[in-house]
């Protein structure tokens, strides 16, 4: 009831403020009344209205009508009607008299006179306005003078209600308006005081209030249950708006802490929906109610700045640093939220004041692990390389590796024979781009548990060098795919997630798949795949052979298996072929493209039959025609060493543009160059590209040919001319005749590794015990000769390092690091800085 009822005050004092600011279709205008006879006999019960009585002629009232006829749209909104009467000339009442007429208004409930306004007082909107809510308010909204008079209404309040303490320079403002509006919505809830009085307010202030300003408090005297408890005070620290107010009440009335116990990235309160940061304090159940009262302490010094929820540990599972104490959130979509170490309160509110204070503290937490880091490794070597930099930082991160078999000397040729087939990763524990892969193997293993017929595995080839030189494995990582009675499939493709599960999925089905039937030659063709394949997206490929096409039909098969777990590959070989590929215009030996899920099938005929040509044209034909270069395609157009026409784009290209560059790729002579685009917004190297190419980012869109094998010139479109394929067409022909001036010149510097490759199973094959012993190892951390006791799983001695270290650093200081110093003595950390265990210890 209570959040409906906030609900309704935010959407009344919402509507308020739009009908004081905005201007309305159909909005209230002043009312005529042609004699004080007729308004009178016309007023109702319980109505409320403002009358000016006027001569009807008098040009020197104008000035003043407009200011009421204004104010007629705002008094609406409460319920007040505004009234121009006119007086005829033989009318000398008391209100038509000369010496009333216009000089004062008079604001009537139904036939009753409530308050005579002198009109010099009504000198604007704002001013009427106010004047008129301060008196329909007038047993609502207090006016005091002394600093008793608020005193004794803060002690009648003690227990019961809250109290809204206005100061206001003068009556008939903006200010005076906002207050008056703001009663009129929260009066039933708050008690509204008003002061004009400049001593009062420096009564209340322990500082010297600027009294030319206008000052709203909110002072809390529910929460005050003793008489000689005062009632806590907090400042709106905003220009005091209706809408300030608004905002300033609603954040009075949330909770003072706010306990969660969720995930904090789920959490929303009514202070990140007004703008402001939210602070955590994290507890545990041994400290609740001393960190409780911390975080009633932080919220009081914070309250209208920022929120505070307390967060227990207990309940949520947090992966982060056991010794971080505070978290913060801010408002802003999108931003992580910061967890921190802190000494004590004063840096708590220091850190919502101060913007600049978490990106300091988290520099000096950063400066100070390095620090440690260095005691750690003192002699270990800086590395420039990404990989190795990301591996480093993302260290302390523990990979789920329970879905993954470990592999061993005795137990690697046994478990291949468990399932149908045996994914297998050879890595180098202290390799980074290893760690890298193994990461995404993680989410592999977790993406496809419980899938039939299929067993992940590892090899630490640190561990087993004979086991990694016996399969051949020459590089790390290596990921190979093992089926009884078939050559092992050796992954060459890109390292992400859904590229490894794709390779997986795709090389449970033969390659090619060899189909029986018409039928179901034609269903391949419309998408009837096994449930394996039906996840996938791949254009699908069929070859259709006679039995005079056997050479062909051979290559084709011999193709499919270098391209397992790549292509989606079928084989269709029956008598009928003939007829099958004569629908599509071809004759066998044919591929049989099925594209957009089999809604357009092309034909295309095998004319050279050797495996290397029949794999090279299968690569091609997969290409998409007129395709979006990305990291992961990449390689692969430029595996083809062709010029790129390539469009440059900032978002999504143009239907027209996209249409005119599609005919240009179906129609390239000879497909003499790739035509593509490139999205900045999706590929943001494409930025990096741009700049090597002209220094700065060109406007967008751009076309350019570039030739990336030939030379390394750069030629730009004409930007005045509209993308199209005569256009671009008449362009490649003067490129072709030489008539165009390169924009820039590629470096022809070869891209190398810095450093020769190394055979690392080879120095590796010695007798593993006299190898040197890792950085920080002891060397009873080495693999023994002879492994013994191991089990086919290989969890146990010999099997894996983990089972042969004993309990990690970070074990032993979550489960006996005592609690020392924390925030104001409450909230709890570890005394030292007590460096994390190592995360990949396991591996």
């Amino acid at each position: 009831m209570a959040a409906q009822k906030d609900r309704g005050i935010f959407s009344l004092v919402f509507l308020l403020f739009c009908a004081s600011s905005i201007p309305k279709c159909g909005s209230a205008s002043l009312q005529q009344e042609p004699s004080p006879q007729h308004y009178f006999s016309g007023l109702e019960a319980g109505k409320t209205s403002l009358a000016f009585f006027t001569p009807s002629v008098s040009p020197g009232a104008q000035p003043f009508l407009e200011q009421v006829e204004s104010s007629a749209e705002a008094l609406q909104d409460y319920g007040v009607s505004v009234v121009r009467v006119n007086c005829p000339k033989e009318d000398v009442s008391r209100y038509c008299g000369k010496e009333n007429a216009l000089r004062k208004a008079f604001l009537f409930r139904g036939t009753r006179l409530m308050r005579e306004f002198p009109t010099d007082a009504l000198f604007d909107v704002d001013s009427i306005v106010a004047n008129v809510l301060f008196a329909l308010l007038f047993n609502e909204v207090k006016y005091i003078e002394t600093l008793a008079d608020l005193e004794n209404i803060e002690n009648v309040l003690k227990g019961k209600s809250n109290m809204v303490f206005a100061y206001v320079p003068a009556t008939g403002t903006a200010e005076h308006r906002a207050v008056m509006e703001a009663a009129f919505v929260y009066g039933t809830i708050h008690q509204f005081v008003l002061t004009t009085e400049a001593a009062l307010l420096k009564a209340t202030s322990h500082e010297d209030p600027d009294v030319s300003s206008a000052w709203l408090l909110f002072c809390h005297c529910q929460r005050a249950t003793e008489p000689a408890q005062p009632c806590r005070r907090t400042a709106l620290a905003q220009p005091l708006t209706l809408l300030s107010i608004h905002r300033h009440l609603k954040l009075m009335g949330a909770p003072l802490v706010t306990e969660v116990a969720e995930d904090p990235e789920k959490i929303s309160t009514v202070h990140l929906q007004l703008g402001l940061p939210l602070v955590f304090i994290l507890s545990q159940k041994e400290t609740y109610e001393a960190d409780r009262r911390t975080a009633e302490f932080v919220a009081w010094q914070l309250l209208g700045k920022a929120g505070v929820a307390l967060l227990s540990r207990d309940l949520v599972d947090l992966n982060v640093l056991h010794r971080s104490n505070v978290a913060l959130k801010t408002p802003e979509e999108g931003m992580p939220i910061q967890y921190l170490v802190l000494e004590d309160t004063d840096e708590v509110i220091t850190l919502v004041e101060d913007k600049n204070k978490v990106k300091q503290i988290q520099e000096d937490e950063q400066e100070e692990e390095e620090d440690e880091d260095e005691k750690e490794n003192n002699n270990q070597d800086i590395q420039d390389d990404q990989v190795v930099e990301a591996v480093s930082r993302d260290k302390k991160r523990e990979l789920p590796l329970e879905q993954i078999l470990v592999l061993t000397e005795e137990n690697f040729h046994s478990s291949l024979l468990e399932a149908a087939q045996t994914v297998v990763l050879f890595y180098a524990s202290w390799e980074a781009v290893s760690l890298a892969v193994l990461r995404s193997y993680s989410e592999v293993a977790a993406l496809l548990k419980g899938t039939p017929g299929v067993l992940l595995s590892r090899v630490n080839c640190w561990d087993w060098p004979g086991l990694c030189s016996q399969e051949n494995v020459t590089q790390f990582p290596t990921m190979r795919i093992y089926k009884e009675g078939q050559q092992a499939v050796t992954y060459g493709g890109m390292w992400g997630t859904e590229e490894l599960s794709s390779f997986i999925l795709l090389s449970q089905v033969s390659c090619p798949l060899k189909l029986a039937t018409m039928d179901e030659a034609e269903g391949y063709l419309r998408g009837d795949f096994p449930p394996q394949l039906s996840s996938h997206h791949h254009t699908s490929l069929l070859g259709v052979f006679s039995t005079a096409t056997s050479k062909a039909r051979e290559a084709f098969e011999e193709a499919g298996n270098i391209l397992s777990g790549h292509v989606r590959m079928g084989m269709y070989f029956e008598d009928d072929a003939l007829p099958l590929s004569q629908k599509f215009s071809v004759s066998p030996p044919a591929l049989l493209l099925a594209r957009s899920g089999g809604r357009s099938v092309e034909g295309i005929a095998l004319s050279k039959h050797s495996v290397q040509d029949m794999v090279q044209m299968i690569r091609y034909e997969l290409l998409d025609v007129f395709p979006e270069i990305t990291v992961t395609n990449l390689p692969q157009f430029l595996h083809l060493r062709k010029p790129f026409l390539i469009l440059f784009s900032a978002g999504d290209i143009s239907q027209k543009e996209s249409k005119e560059m599609l005919k240009l790729a179906k129609g390239r002579r000879q497909q003499a160059f790739v035509a593509c685009w490139l999205n900045l917004q999706k590929t943001p190297v494409g930025h990096g590209i741009l700049r090597s190419y002209f220094s700065t980012t060109p406007s967008l869109p751009i076309l350019l040919w570039v030739s990336l094998h030939s030379g390394g010139e750069v030629f730009r479109f004409p930007s005045e001319q509209p993308i199209t394929e005569v256009n671009i067409l008449s362009w490649l022909e003067k490129l072709q005749a030489g008539l165009e001036i390169p924009s820039s010149t590629l470096s022809e510097e070869d891209w190398k590794p810095p450093l020769p490759a190394y055979d690392f199973l080879q120095m590796m094959e010695p007798s593993v015990p006299e190898l040197s012993p890792h950085p920080g190892d002891s060397p009873a951390q080495h693999p023994p000769n002879s492994p013994a006791g191991d089990t086919a799983g290989g969890d146990t001695a010999g099997g894996d390092t983990a089972t042969r270290e004993g309990p990690s650093q970070d074990s032993t200081a979550e489960e006996f690091g005592s609690p020392g110093r924390g925030l104001r003595g409450t909230a709890p950390r570890l005394a030292g800085r007590d460096r994390q265990g190592k995360r990949h210890s396991e591996l």
